[in-house]
């Protein structure tokens, strides 16, 4: 029936009557053109060109205060027809967005709550706008924050409940917006709806749990939102969000360990809660879960530790915390989640921690471990952790035994492809490793560092114009250090390094032409 209708010719004269000042035709156009524009592009588009969408949209304002029955219906009628007119149209939406719908739709939603079936159209149509990454910044603008909460806490139907979920859950990933909820009482809910229903084994008690849990750690995702809630650690909601880790719900587990690993994104907040005693909750909630464990849980426990690690005071604490030891527990893992949070919460850890990075770097299992895991090319993330654990465990522990522990396992390989990342930093903290390993414990490299063509890839650095400042000067140092094996040191005299290291001199950089100057010499002396 509606692409007759359109081949008719009948939308434009229907659009006409809109402008009626009758409220009965008024409700049977809105009627009409709604079904017409239903799943059909062809009415969408005819309705579109007559301009059918803003005279709806200017009626929806001007009646907008009208409060009584007659009107109700009229308005929810005209926000069904705009809601069939750009359902799963994206360039509908953003033209109706652009008309101004977003603030006007709100202000309904605001004066009409009382009526059930136009508060339902409001919200699918804010369901569905919310969406558009251009719709933001309008609901930002508006009152939206309020109303939604306002609405959500007189509801006790789960459907009803879910529907505003649906709207929320958009929404909430705009910072302006998460503040705008949490200003409006929104957690306070969410925390209500968790108490109530973590001992129910219903389905949708199970669910409205997840989405309210959830919905708590993405209000957290934001810098002001996280802070106001975290209320120097004395905050109601941290201390709530806290006694959900040791509960024996998973889901609970789950966004408590999220949520602590939002919280601990300054160092202010990772300092306190260190010294409150979380690391203990969170290394007790790894241990129950080693065994056949929730991957979930566990990449989410060793994130919160991770962003725990960062700042220098916390790391020695951690260490005689027992954090290593439980996170090496993990080290069976075959989930690349979870073996990247592992990685990276070791890094983060040994940082400047000497005995740790020693400790460590002579547990051979461990070593063993990451250089298979450097070789994980289908999981890159976890690959480069790999590599820069291996580089990490070198330059903080400077130790000979950790050296050859790595050598024995196989590592000067992957550390010498790690050299030639397309990241500066991983370049850089390859080439001070390597330079350690040549200073150290050259001899039981030698042969590693011969067949994995060490001095041809330094080559090519020092000689590519692209290469980073810092790149250039640790090539040289690194030169200079394996200019002590007889080996290497005839590969370097094959391969003219003199050509591309005396052009370096006039470098720049600083650093960078001193150490020129020095290479050459020493290039020079023991040609």
């Amino acid at each position: 029936m509606r692409i007759p209708c359109v081949d008719a010719g009948l939308i434009s004269p229907l659009v006409q009557l809109l402008n009626s000042k009758d409220q009965e035709v008024l409700l049977q156009t809105g009627r009409a053109l709604g079904n017409i524009c239903y799943d059909s592009h062809e009415g969408r588009s005819a309705v579109d060109q007559a301009g059918g969408a803003q005279i709806v949209i200017d009626h929806l304002r001007s009646l907008c205060s009208i409060t009584d029955p007659a009107n109700e219906k009229l308005l929810t009628v005209f926000c069904g027809m705009l809601m069939n007119y750009s359902n799963e149209n994206d360039s509908l939406q953003a033209q109706l967005i652009n008309m101004g719908v977003i603030p006007t739709l709100v202000k309904l939603l605001g004066i009409h709550c009382q009526n059930a079936a136009l508060t339902e159209m409001c919200l699918v149509a804010f369901g569905n706008l919310a969406e558009l990454e251009s719709s933001k910044e309008q609901f930002a603008s508006t009152n939206i924050a309020e109303e939604l909460v306002k609405l959500f806490k007189k509801q006790i139907e789960h459907d009803k409940r879910e529907m505003i979920f649906e709207v929320l859950a958009p929404l909430a990933e705009n910072d302006a917006i998460k503040l705008q909820l949490v200003e409006a009482g929104l957690v306070e809910c969410l925390l209500e709806i968790v108490q109530q229903k973590v001992d129910s084994d219903k389905e949708d008690d199970i669910a409205e749990l997840k989405t309210a849990s959830d919905l708590m750690v993405l209000l957290l995702l934001g810098d002001e939102s996280m802070q106001k809630l975290f209320e120097g650690g004395k905050g109601n909601v941290f201390q709530r969000v806290l006694s959900w880790i040791p509960s024996n719900n998973h889901q609970l587990q789950l966004a408590g360990a999220l949520a602590i690993a939002n919280f601990a994104r300054n160092d202010g907040n990772c300092i306190h809660m260190v010294d409150n005693g979380i690391v203990e909750k969170l290394t007790d909630l790894l241990d129950r879960h080693v065994e056949d464990g929730n991957v979930t849980v566990q990449h989410a426990a060793l994130s919160a530790l991770r962003n725990l690690a960062i700042p220098v005071v916390n790391k020695a604490k951690m260490l005689s915390a027992g954090v290593t030891e439980a996170v090496l527990k993990f080290l069976k893992s075959e989930m690349p989640p979870v073996q990247f949070k592992l990685l990276g919460t070791l890094r983060m850890l040994i940082d400047a921690q000497a005995e740790a990075a020693e400790q460590l770097g002579k547990n051979v299992k461990l070593v063993e471990r990451l250089v298979e895991w450097c070789e994980a090319k289908d999981h890159a993330g976890v690959m480069g952790e790999s590599n820069r654990l291996l580089s990490a465990l070198i330059r903080h522990s400077k130790s000979k035994d950790v050296i050859k522990t790595i050598v024995q396992s196989g590592g000067i390989k992957h550390l010498v492809t790690m050299a030639t990342s397309e990241h500066v930093i991983m370049q850089n903290e390859a080439l001070v490793a390597l330079a350690l390993i040549a200073a150290l414990e050259l001899g039981t490299a030698e042969k590693d560092i011969e067949s994995a063509k060490l001095v041809q890839i330094l080559h090519k650095l020092l000689a590519d114009e692209r290469s980073a400042p810092e790149i250039k000067y640790n090539s040289m140092v690194l030169i200079c250090a394996l200019m002590g094996s007889e080996s290497l040191h005839k590969e370097v005299q094959d391969l003219a390094f003199l050509d591309v290291v005396s052009k370096l001199r006039s470098h720049e950089n600083k650093s960078v032409a001193q150490q020129a100057s020095l290479t050459e010499q020493r290039l020079t002396v023991e040609s």
